[in-house]
């Protein structure tokens, strides 16, 4: 059984608490920080429940627009597209983030968030392989 350093916990979180307080002047500079205008429409659940049943095709034959918002608890960032898993009050749902389907901006955007952070998407519901 290994203990922990006390002096290196304390150096990582300063360093991630200077990481986040350096994003949160970015985000002031760029406009508002804290933005409070999206309105989440949809719940993970609920989605889940209508349409977990639907197959890829049907999916794409009905297109169905989702909007939904939580904390992201998982992120994957792969070159041009990334996953996202966020939680809201009812379960988890997975978002993806490309730069084909939401563009490099927002994409790039993406990737400044951390886990933990509160998160709103809206898009077109669909199913991977």
């Amino acid at each position: 059984m290994t203990q922990e350093n006390p002096s290196a916990l304390l150096q990582d979180e300063n360093q991630i608490i200077a990481e986040r307080r350096a994003k949160l002047t970015e985000l002031r500079q760029a406009g508002n920080a804290f933005p409070n205008t999206f309105r989440r429409e949809h719940l993970a659940a609920t989605l889940h429940q209508q349409f977990d049943e639907f197959t890829k095709e049907k999916l794409e034959e009905q297109p169905t627009v989702a909007k939904v918002a939580g904390r992201m608890v998982l992120k994957r960032v792969m070159g041009k597209a990334s996953f996202a898993t966020i939680q809201d009050m009812s379960g988890r749902i997975q978002l993806y983030i490309s730069d084909d389907h939401t563009g490099e901006a927002v994409h790039t955007a993406f990737k400044h968030h951390d886990l933990g952070d509160i998160f709103g998407a809206q898009g077109t519901l669909f199913k991977t392989k």
